[in-house]
């Protein structure tokens, strides 16, 4: 569903005035580990703006792509995890947010002795899109008709197949920290398909965002302030574990889900969740020359994948 409210102008105008100065009202009490957080910067853990920690889904070696990186607070713990042979990988669309994160980075790096970590500019749910390539087109091709516009828009087309910002199967893990919230609503569906198509198979997702206990009245949409504070955007919890499913993710669990609300508007609950999912099912099944016994009775069982198995049979 489309709302007439100007969602991005939005949430930038009041996510770069909280790259300046904390908003207390933009994020859930949240504990991390502490052995990841003296090598931060206080300018970067008090204008982070999370509801869960998905950076603790990580393990060492891998390559991470955190989506609405912001500050760089999951990037910079998320490093420390991975380690040397790993690399993560911040996206965010705020340039007041990226000059926050990259102002840091050498010292963060010095601090944990390598450096692993760097951010792009870039819409998370346009992941082929470099933002900084485009800036850069826009400055010496001005658009100034509809020639102009169409000679942009086979520019972006080109780069997203030449150049993409983040290339298909190349991320281990994909995490977000109360950010899919933040985009519109048309554009939800293709931010699921961008994180499946970034990651490799075998790879997963690790989310936590803002969901409702009840589906968000339209006059609440059109509110900026709710939009840009994670609310009016939630979504609600089962159409939340459907968007994964459609996207073709496999294995979606709720790891953590918060008994309390984090705020309650018109008895609506929005409270934090994270979840994590996986991408592999696709394509012809693995021949592992394994096998198991699943004790009856029944007459036949239909997994997720169509696959039916028969009393004495074979799975087909």
């Amino acid at each position: 569903m489309s709302t007439s409210l100007d969602v991005e102008r939005a949430v930038k105008e009041r996510y770069s005035k909280a790259a300046q100065a904390r908003e207390d009202a933009l994020c859930c009490p949240v504990s991390y580990d502490p052995k990841y957080l003296s090598v931060i910067p206080d300018k970067i853990k008090e204008r982070d703006y999370g509801c869960g920690d998905p950076s603790q889904f990580v393990r060492e070696g891998e390559t991470v792509l955190d989506l609405g990186s912001g500050g760089g607070k999951i990037c910079y713990i998320t490093a420390q995890i991975v380690g040397p042979e790993g690399l993560v990988i911040g996206v965010d669309a705020n340039d007041e947010m990226l000059t926050l994160a990259e102002e840091h980075r050498q010292e963060i790096a010095e601090r944990i002795g390598y450096h692993n970590v760097e951010f792009c500019k870039g819409r998370i749910q346009d992941l082929r899109l470099d933002l900084i390539l485009v800036n850069s087109y826009l400055a010496g091709n001005p658009i100034c008709s509809t020639d102009d516009l169409a000679r942009f828009e086979a520019y972006c087309a080109r780069i997203r197949e030449e150049q993409p910002l983040v290339c298909d199967e190349s991320i281990d893990v994909v995490l977000s920290n109360c950010v899919l919230n933040l985009v519109r609503p048309e554009d939800k569906e293709q931010l699921f398909a961008e994180m499946f198509r970034v990651l490799k198979r075998g790879g997963r997702v690790a989310i936590s965002d803002i969901v409702s206990d009840e589906d968000v009245p339209h006059e609440l949409k059109q509110d900026p302030e709710l939009w840009s504070g994670c609310i009016a955007g939630a979504y609600h919890e089962d159409a939340f574990l459907e968007a994964f499913d459609r996207a073709g993710f496999y294995g979606m669990e709720i790891v953590k889900r918060d008994r309390l609300p984090w705020r309650t508007l018109q008895g609506i609950e929005f409270r934090s969740v994270t979840v994590v999912a996986h991408k592999g099912k696709q394509g012809p099944c693995w021949e592992r020359k394994q096998a198991a016994i699943y004790r009856g009775p029944w007459r036949k069982v239909i997994d997720d994948d169509g696959h039916v198995l028969e009393p004495g049979g074979n799975c087909c």
